[in-house]
């Protein structure tokens, strides 16, 4: 009788099977909220979808390419005022100038990753910071956009996206629910495709994955333009829905990085699951603690703490190492065949 056991490999799990059916079943119900939602709960989803988005593309960054930024709010910045400049200067539709800004954001990171790629460390993210401080006092000399004060997009242009505000609602809610899927999609597919294994190979070991042939200054530079792009996206879809933009509202190191950082270190940095946790986590802390003022970020702060110190993987981290269940996996795992139980045949 044979007992010889045979492998396999296998990459999916019954937890990511399930995952993708809860998923799947959860984004048809997303996609008909318009008809079950208030306004103020699809703004408050869409804002959800927004942030989780930059959380994911941050951590894309500096949870797998290790590049620890505290500037990302250049490229959040730079697609809200590219999408007034075209709307405003050259009649771009706003709804197409989302995808055009994110074409304008990579080509500018290519020239600013040569910049910041000398440095290392803190000093990157420094630099990363001081980046985006150029970029904010540079837009406030611009008197076309407003200079320091800033501007609004005029009353046409609002009505070019629809004739009601009810049904523009709808639409930036349905481009936000789009773009956090698109998010989510790409930094998932790229992960598993022949990019990732090297992404992956430098967030294990940077000096391993060198000694292995991997070009780490190419593979991080990939990284840095596609998270630049797609940051602008999701910044011109903000000021989309505001309305109106400032460079402090643009640039701001607040809103647009330090709740990022903070969602992806307490959901668990260097995982796809993480942010998605911590957008949760954030929102509702954000909901039952806001309207404390200064002491709001106290909280956050202790929560933040509290969090590394139990678990320095994050939530998810926790989860994770406890159940040994992966929503999004993207590693194979070797998994044994039952060894046939019938009588071999011999000659």
């Amino acid at each position: 009788m044979s007992t010889a056991s045979r492998y396999r490999f296998v990459q999916t799990t019954r937890a990511s099977q399930f995952a993708a059916v809860f998923g799947a079943l959860l984004v048809v119900a997303l996609i008909a909220a318009p008809w079950w939602a208030s306004r103020g709960d699809m703004r408050l989803l869409s804002e959800v979808f927004l942030y989780l988005s930059l959380a994911t593309l941050w951590n894309l960054l500096a949870g797998y390419a290790g590049l620890v930024s505290v500037g990302q709010q250049a490229f959040v910045g730079l697609g809200g005022y590219g999408l007034f400049a075209l709307a405003m200067f050259f009649g771009v539709p706003p709804l197409l100038a989302v995808p055009l800004v994110a074409l304008i954001a990579a080509v500018a990171a290519l020239p600013i990753a040569v910049l910041i790629f000398r440095l290392t460390g803190a000093y990157f993210a420094i630099g990363t910071w001081v980046i985006a401080e150029v970029f904010r006092l540079g837009f406030a000399q611009v008197t076309a956009l407003g200079g320091g004060s800033g501007t609004s997009l005029p009353i046409g242009i609002i009505k070019s996206i629809a004739a009601s505000r009810s049904m523009r609602d709808t639409i930036s809610y349905w481009m936000a629910l789009g773009m956090v899927i698109l998010v989510l999609a790409v930094v998932y597919l790229w992960l598993r495709s022949r990019h990732g294994f090297p992404l992956t190979a430098i967030r294990d070991n940077e000096l391993a994955a060198k000694s292995l042939g991997i070009d780490i200054w190419r593979t991080k530079l990939q990284v840095y333009v596609l998270t630049a792009g797609l940051t602008a996206s999701v910044g011109a879809l903000i000021f989309l829905q505001k309305l109106r933009i400032s460079p402090d509202a643009a640039f701001s190191v607040n809103d647009w990085t330090a709740y990022v950082i903070f969602i992806v270190v307490i959901g668990g940095i260097g995982t796809i699951e993480g942010p998605i946790i911590g957008t949760l986590v954030f929102f509702l802390l954000r909901g039952f603690f806001a309207d404390l003022g200064s002491a709001y970020l106290m909280i956050l702060g202790v929560v933040a703490i509290a969090v590394i110190l139990k678990s320095p993987r994050g939530i998810w981290g926790w989860i994770s190492d406890k159940y040994d269940i992966a929503l999004f996996p993207l590693s194979r795992r070797v998994i044994a065949i039952e060894p046939s139980t019938q009588d071999e045949t011999k000659p």
